[in-house]
């Protein structure tokens, strides 16, 4: 009798452990074009971060993970910063395409002293400069999703929010409904353009927070492994906790806090604007800026690092939370403009001990004053311009051509012969080389070069450094690591699609940031010209149906 009730019990729980999962009715893809998209950037976010952290995530970025995942999402190109890489997200287009090869270029035919041109600025308005510049997306070529979107339902609503006016001229483009970035103590916006009833309002509670400042934030039990003092040129980092002084606006803007002020603006601007309610589908980009400001700052294996994607997990789950209240049928997409590298002082530690800082020989000045005494020239200072070690590199345009000709040889040549860089390419080279194709991993450094070089901006050469080479040759306070490099740690992100009822699956075969526009535009019906985009259509179903048809 025992035996059988034994039997029977151990068979009805049986049935009860498999019911659950026999059971559950599988999740149903929305057939509709969504009323609203949200398009994430997170600034220096690495696939190698995301992937490092990923199982601690709770919020947002958990809720993400329940989407399409795609770990290896590529910024294809050579020149991985900022500008260029938020150029790809929305366009479609790769910065050889879209004109925007770097966050900084040379452009010798300019009347005033400076040659130097931010990606954002308007070159044109007599008061602007690179270090003060009047923001515009004109040097942008090409127009963006929420232009596309424009186009073909004159009601869509295009807006974006970032920490950097770089990242809201890349994502929004040339028409843009409402654009804020912070500048200074606040969200600011065009020259010239009102700050909405959202923008004011928020400022408004920037300024409380700023005036009466902020303890440092408490870092989970995950990070204790990462909390540890490494000492960086006169500095130490690893330890830190971000606490933001009574009127100190850098210390806020400089921290997680920034990313919580960013995704407030935006939700403001949600409620406001009443986003994904009007009588066609919205576009609302946020990029989020506080990764890149601490990756740049204390590197990315410090406790700051932990504590930082633990605020912005948590700052974005609120905002989803703040989505779902309005009943808004939203799509997410999440990725991230480049990578990054930890600070090179950490890296030796930690099995790199090739980790090195760059001489100070490879500066523009340096070059330009190596090959003046090499050659004899006299009298052309600076012979050779530049943002920086690596990159574009420009020859003046006081050379004659017979020593423009000699003078791009004996740069190439020192370049080359020089062990911390790893190709450098003259722009001949380059603009002979075919546009790459195929899986981005597997591309070779002239093509990951060629995909960023546009030949009426790029220089006469383009330097990369070797790996783990970290462009700064002296750190400072604030600035101890960086990006830019064409190795996988600073082109390889997380790409992440998400949509309540989608099925969700991960996909670890490479695609590229430019595949996200057409993907978008497939999902919401948007009708682009046959070669609009450098990208393809990435199929977000995951199971039978296909969103690209």
């Amino acid at each position: 009798m025992r035996r059988r009730a034994l039997t029977a019990f151990l068979t009805a729980a049986s049935a009860l452990i498999a019911a659950p999962v026999f059971a559950k009715e599988e999740a149903q893809a929305p057939a509709n074009p969504p009323r609203l998209i949200i398009a994430l950037s997170v600034d220096q976010l690495s696939a190698d971060l995301f992937s490092q952290y990923r199982r601690h995530f709770t919020g947002g970025l958990k809720r993400l993970q329940d989407g399409a995942v795609f770990p290896s999402a590529y910024q294809g190109h050579a020149a991985t910063e900022t500008c260029p890489g938020h150029s790809t997200l929305l366009t479609g287009v790769r910065p050889a395409r879209n004109g925007i090869i770097a966050n900084n270029w040379f452009d010798l035919s300019l009347t005033r002293a400076d040659k130097r041109v931010y990606c954002s600025e308007d070159v044109t308005d007599p008061e602007s400069s690179a270090n003060n510049p009047v923001v515009s997306p004109r040097f942008l070529k090409v127009p963006t999703l929420g232009e596309w979107m424009k186009r073909q339902w004159p009601g869509s609503r295009n807006v974006a929010v970032s920490g950097k006016d770089r990242a809201v001229m890349m994502m929004g483009g040339h028409q843009i409904d409402e654009g804020y970035w912070w500048k200074g103590a606040g969200f600011t916006s065009f020259r010239g353009t009102a700050l909405s009833p959202a923008a004011v309002a928020e400022n408004g509670a920037i300024a409380k927070m700023i005036a009466r400042g902020g303890k440092a934030f408490a870092a989970p039990a995950w990070c204790a492994p990462r909390d540890r003092a490494v000492t960086v040129g006169k500095d130490a980092i690893g330890t830190g906790r971000f606490p933001a002084p009574a009127k100190d606006s850098v210390a806020f803007s400089r921290s997680p806090r920034l990313d919580a002020a960013t995704f407030a603006l935006a939700s403001r601007l949600f409620d406001d604007m009443k986003l994904g309610r009007g009588n066609a589908p919205d576009v609302l980009s946020v990029s989020l800026s506080a990764t890149d400001y601490v990756g740049h700052a204390v590197g990315n294996e410090g406790v700051e690092m932990c504590i930082q994607l633990d605020q912005l997990d948590r700052a974005m789950g609120a905002f989803f939370a703040r989505l779902d209240k309005s009943k808004v049928d939203y799509a997410v997409m999440l990725t991230a403009d480049h990578g990054g590298v930890d600070a090179v002082e950490r890296l030796d530690q930690q099995a790199l001990p090739r980790a090195v800082r760059v001489d100070p020989a490879l500066s523009p000045s340096a070059l330009g004053k190596a090959i003046a005494a090499q050659l004899g020239i006299t009298g052309i200072e600076p012979l050779v311009y530049g943002d920086g070690p690596f990159g574009d590199m420009y020859l003046s345009r006081a050379l004659t051509p017979a020593q423009r000709g000699l003078a791009l040889d004996a740069l190439v040549a020192k370049l080359r012969a020089h062990p911390q860089v790893a190709a450098a390419f003259a722009a001949g080279e380059l603009s002979a080389t075919p546009t790459p194709s195929g899986n981005p991993q597997d591309w070779t450094l002239r093509d990951r070069a060629r995909a960023s070089f546009d030949p009426g901006r790029s220089g006469d050469v383009v330097v990369l450094l070797d790996r783990a080479v970290a462009p700064i040759a002296s750190p400072a306070k604030g600035y101890t690591a960086t990006h830019g490099s064409p190795w996988d740690y600073d082109r390889r992100v997380p790409l992440m699609f998400w949509r309540k009822g989608m099925n969700g699956f991960e996909q670890p075969a490479p695609v590229e940031t430019v595949d996200i526009a057409p993907t978008l535009a497939a999902l919401l019906k948007l009708k682009v010209p046959d070669g609009s985009f450098d990208g393809r259509c990435l199929d977000l179903d995951g199971a039978e149906g296909n969103t690209c048809q």
